[in-house]
């Protein structure tokens, strides 16, 4: 069995590869090559905490993710996100490798939003808005600038002292720009945005939707609970609503949940799954002066596909290590 680390993971997917993984994920969500069993949370009270057990097949590749989300972590000078992943070779049931999942996570929801910007977007779209300084939204921001030519980004964190290290860290590492800019408040971070980023774990928007300017494109990823909203819903009314699974959106997002439960709008106003659009089976943004909003809550598949693509690369590349359980 192949030991991954997290380095390693890093070194054998570079994100735009990782970003056509993602398309992969989702379209074989809509021509059923996938079996997703939805993913079984486990709570920890006293830490706010949620840890997710995750498995999935995808045609022949098989494996499972554990990952934690541990809020009050920073505190503690760690990160967020732990997780591992095993892959299971799907001819013999053996345990075919083991990676980090922690880097694997954050990778693979960066790319899903990569490829939902990627047919989504404006093509013209040249300044981006993160909202959160975490790993999150360093892999939002790296995926956005891999399939559109960012001159400009701004990031907002309510801890400025975050936001100051993330810009420090990933300005002019390409193909992030090197004009990043902290927003002094979230109006500035999405009045001149065409493409929003928002990775946190607020239980209310941390946007107004009368800030976000015609033809934007927002890409909702930290809202993974019922009762989390990052998003503003009425941005979510008048947007096209691409989502990743129905099953997980309607169970996991409260971005969609809470108005939903609040008659702002119906399920009908769900315009697509994104492998549909992938797949071309629905179109996408109508004009370029059309809202779109997409909304991940991550699920399995993208893992699996993903973390088969390491194993794939890492063993043409030889890295990892080999041991015997």
């Amino acid at each position: 069995m192949l030991l991954l680390s997290a380095a390693d993971v890093r070194r054998a997917l570079p994100m735009r590869q990782a970003i056509e993984t993602q398309k992969r994920a989702y379209a074989a969500l809509i021509t059923g090559e996938a079996a997703l069993p939805l993913r079984t949370p486990v709570h920890t009270p006293a830490q706010n905490a949620v840890t997710l057990f995750m498995p999935a097949r995808v045609a022949n590749d098989l494996g499972a993710k554990i990952v934690s989300v541990f809020p009050g972590n920073p505190q503690k000078n760690l990160p967020i996100i732990h997780g591992v992943m095993i892959m299971i070779d799907a001819e013999t049931g053996q345990p075919a490798a083991v990676m980090d999942a922690t880097y694997l996570t954050a990778l693979r929801t960066g790319a899903a939003s990569g490829a939902a910007t990627d047919l989504l977007a404006r093509p013209d779209s040249s300044t981006a808005a993160i909202f959160g300084a975490g790993a999150q939204a360093r892999t939002q921001l790296e995926a956005v600038c891999s399939v559109r030519s960012i001159k400009q980004a701004w990031i907002y964190d309510r801890d400025p002292s975050a936001t100051e290290r993330m810009i420090a860290e990933v300005a002019g590492r390409d193909p992030i720009p090197a004009d990043l800019r902290a927003a002094a408040s979230p109006r500035e971070a999405v009045s001149q945005a065409d493409i929003i980023c928002t990775a946190t774990t607020s239980t209310s928007p941390v946007y107004n939707s009368r800030d976000v300017k015609p033809g934007a494109h927002v890409n909702g990823i930290g809202s993974y609970t019922p009762e989390m909203q990052e998003n503003d819903p009425e941005l979510i009314k008048r947007a096209l609503v691409v989502i990743d699974s129905h099953e997980s959106a309607l169970a996991e997002a409260g971005d969609l949940i809470i108005p939903l439960r609040d008659g702002l709008f119906g399920t009908d106003h769900i315009h697509a799954q994104l492998g549909e659009i992938v797949l071309g089976r629905k179109p996408g943004r109508a004009n370029a002066e059309q809202i779109t909003f997409f909304k991940s809550c991550g699920i399995a598949v993208q893992d699996v596909v993903a973390a088969a693509e390491v194993l794939r690369r890492a063993r043409g590349m030889k890295l990892g290590a080999e041991f015997a359980l």
